[in-house]
């Protein structure tokens, strides 16, 4: 198994350019500029619902395991590669969650 990009310092958040709809229960959407049609299902539809505002992962996967019956870690091995296919398509945007550290001035 390849080594994860995507680690808990991650903020992650929604790219824009999409046309967005819900049907029956599942998030479908078209990019406004490359016309690619993506299916993201019910459960990836839920993340990113919840990714709209820059969400930590380790955040995220709090969310969805108090709303889905799994452990952190099953859910952690399954939502980074979802993760990590949105951010190689261009979904998604990840940034490095930078803690400030400043000095008695």
């Amino acid at each position: 198994m390849a080594k994860s990009q995507i680690h808990s310092n991650h903020r992650i958040v929604q790219a824009g350019n999409f046309f967005v709809s819900d049907m029956d229960g599942e998030k479908v959407m078209v990019g406004i500029h490359s016309g690619k049609y993506y299916n993201l299902g019910h459960i990836g539809g839920r993340i990113w619902e919840i990714v709209q505002v820059p969400t930590l992962l380790t955040d995220l996967i709090s969310t969805l395991t108090a709303e889905y019956e799994i452990s952190s870690q099953d859910c952690l091995e399954q939502v980074v590669p979802f993760l990590e296919e949105m951010n190689k398509e261009q979904l998604i945007v990840l940034s490095e969650d930078q803690m400030v550290v400043r000095g008695w001035e």
